[in-house]
């Protein structure tokens, strides 16, 4: 998944507050009935390939579900077809208690700027601006002024323990500090979620363990939900559950045990 594939703009980038942007919910609505996100009977196909053959998936506020699976079993589909990237053949989509493939585009890209961020494998930051611009875009994007944004996205840069490199450019830090970065962005506006798609996968164990340390430790500080998509068991134990996608099919290793 690249950046273009969040919809219009930036990956993560905030619209309007809560309620406000095109087809977002009612504050507070859908989430006491199930879950935040909520997918039932998700079904996929690319030509004659299956995806998805009938994967459910929920998710709570401030719960990290990981999702796990060998390359080619679908749990990368599973995280676009919850982010409302791309729609399901059959079955459903709910966040916060409305349909998300009965939206249409516009409104899905809108609810993906205002309620969801995402972090990826190699970061996707914007090799001319500085760490401190890239983790203040979505911000600027969404018409935030400039010193408000900066001064917010520089708070995350601090927690995350990446203010140094303010204002340095991504090809003049290292990979782990670089993926700070990406998390302070996807958290900088607000989220509801946050989906990560194999975040430390190019990282080296010590620098993957800190991200996922300050990404699930902040995540559960905001109260945001995660979609943590890995196929590493030790970027898995920082789950609160565990999914296993295999041939389509979705287990949660919780009613498993």
């Amino acid at each position: 998944m690249t950046l273009a594939d969040t919809g219009p703009g930036l990956g993560g980038v905030p619209g309007p507050a809560r309620g406000e942007s095109a087809g977002a919910v009612a504050d507070g609505a859908g989430e006491g009935s199930g879950g935040l996100l909520v997918a039932r009977g998700l079904r996929k196909s690319y030509g004659s390939a299956t995806a998805l053959d009938g994967a459910d998936f929920s998710i709570r506020p401030g719960e990290v579900v990981a999702v796990m699976g060998p390359s080619g079993s679908g749990k990368s589909t599973l995280l676009h077809c919850l982010a409302g990237i791309v729609p399901p053949d059959e079955g459903s989509v709910s966040y916060r208690g409305q349909e998300l493939p009965a939206l249409s585009d516009a409104a899905r890209s809108a609810i993906r700027r205002s309620d969801f961020g995402f972090v990826f494998q190699f970061g996707q930051l914007v090799p001319e601006l500085t760490c401190l611009e890239n983790a203040a875009l979505p911000l600027r994007l969404a018409g935030a002024r400039r010193k408000d944004a900066e001064a917010r996205a520089a708070s995350w840069l601090e927690r995350l323990e990446v203010e140094d490199i303010r204002h340095h450019r991504p090809g003049q830090v290292s990979g782990g500090q670089g993926q700070r970065v990406a998390v302070a962005r996807a958290l900088a506006g607000g989220p509801r979620v946050i989906f990560a798609d194999e975040p430390t996968g190019a990282l080296d164990t010590l620098n993957g363990e800190r991200v996922m340390e300050l990404l699930t430790g902040a995540a559960r500080e905001t109260g945001a939900a995660v979609v943590l998509v890995t196929h590493e068991s030790r970027v898995a134990a920082y789950s609160d559950r565990e999914i296993v996608v295999r041939d389509g099919r979705a287990r949660d290793m919780a009613g498993a045990r």
